[in-house]
């Protein structure tokens, strides 16, 4: 019963920001590992950001510079945090996270259902 919850998306200009948060809730024991994904019309879905319980980041090439990844450990949640886009951002951005629900319980991903984000004049 773990749930993934995105927020933040919409439709911004480009050169903008937006800010996307993911809450995570259910029966969880320790997020090893939270990233966002997209997914832009026409491609597969693609590993946009990931931090883990270090923390340690890392992003996409396409990104560097431009997006910073963040957590809060406290709250189960993680934040992608988005400046200067341009129209090729525009795609669905996913949260995942990388769990286990009990001690000694393997680890599972699981998914949010997307949020859509939009750049555009």
């Amino acid at each position: 019963q773990v749930q993934l919850v995105e927020s933040g998306g919409g439709l911004v200009q480009p050169g903008g920001s937006l800010r996307l948060s993911c809450a995570a809730s259910g029966s969880i024991f320790r997020i090893e590992v939270m990233g966002w994904y997209r997914q832009a019309p026409g491609k597969q879905r693609e590993l946009v950001a990931y931090i883990t319980s270090r923390p340690s980041s890392d992003y996409a090439d396409s990104v560097k510079g431009r997006f910073t990844i963040t957590r809060d450990n406290a709250k189960n949640t993680v934040s992608l945090q988005m400046n200067s886009l341009k129209p090729e951002d525009t795609a669905v951005y996913y949260c995942q996270a990388l769990l286990v629900t009990g001690p000694s319980q393997p680890r599972s991903n699981y998914w949010g259902q997307g949020t859509q984000v939009t750049v555009s004049s």
